[in-house]
């Protein structure tokens, strides 16, 4: 049985790991505040409402494609594109192709910057292998005008930053509910993720800084994982609702 993605691909090792996948759900989390489309978001009324469910949703269809094999992943592509095509239906109009890609992008950004910000530098061939695990899906999705590669991928990247991220009142509602569901100190631990972790037009934006607590923060986190306190350290961090689909995030094994 051949698997969507290989045994030993980074990709696996980026989606594996709780840690990794947090900081890409954090980094999504604001972009998907700004990006132009979100009202379609709300359509359902899921997102507002759950803000926190909403973001796991949609890491466990990544997660479930990139750990399943070639014919499974291709039925949840599917099936992901059966649901999109229900809420087009119901609400009586198109989702933008560049709404797609756009949330495709976000996938593939964070996958890369969060290991990097969290283990260590990918190299050139293990960023083009992640591209085209997500190539991949967004072909099988059957969106048009996708970068065959990385490099140029790149300022396509880029262009749709500048091209379809605006704040809007969807923003601002989206941050207070982000609030809301984390509480105070959760809500300022996801504010210096994004400092970190956004690309700069998504920073200059929300009004982010460029300084960050994270650092600090990411040493004492690599301290617990030593002394084996990093699952308790989550647990005081995280919210409990979502405990066991954090700890379902661990798949990973070295």
């Amino acid at each position: 049985m051949s698997l969507f993605v290989n045994q030993n691909s980074i990709v696996r090792k980026i989606w594996g790991k709780s840690d990794t996948v947090l900081f890409i759900f954090a980094g999504a989390a604001a972009e998907f505040a700004l990006n132009k489309a979100v009202d379609w978001l709300y359509f359902t009324g899921k997102l507002p409402s759950d803000p926190l469910g909403r973001l796991f949703s949609t890491v466990s269809y990544a997660g479930k494609i990139i750990f399943s094999s070639e014919e499974e992943a291709n039925k949840v592509i599917d099936s992901m594109k059966q649901i999109h095509s229900s809420v087009e239906q119901n609400r009586g109009a198109t989702i933008p192709d560049w709404a797609y890609r756009d949330v495709l992008y976000m996938l593939i950004h964070y996958s890369i910057a969060s290991y990097e910000i969290l283990e260590a530098p990918l190299t050139n061939e293990e960023k083009e292998e992640v591209y085209n695990v997500f190539y991949r899906v967004g072909n099988r999705m059957g969106l048009k005008e996708l970068p065959h590669t990385y490099v140029n991928w790149l300022p396509v990247r880029t262009s749709h930053l500048e091209e379809n991220l605006e704040t809007s009142k969807y923003t601002f509602h989206l941050f207070e509910q982000y609030k809301k569901h984390l509480g105070l100190i959760r809500f300022k631990m996801l504010i210096e993720v994004q400092k970190t972790i956004t690309p700069k037009r998504a920073k200059e934006l929300l009004h982010f800084s460029n300084f960050s607590l994270l650092k600090p923060i990411i040493v004492i986190y690599k301290i617990s994982i030593i002394l084996k306190l990093d699952k308790l350290l989550k647990s005081m961090l995280l919210p409990q609702k979502y405990k066991t689909q954090i700890n379902a995030l661990d798949r990973f094994i070295p």
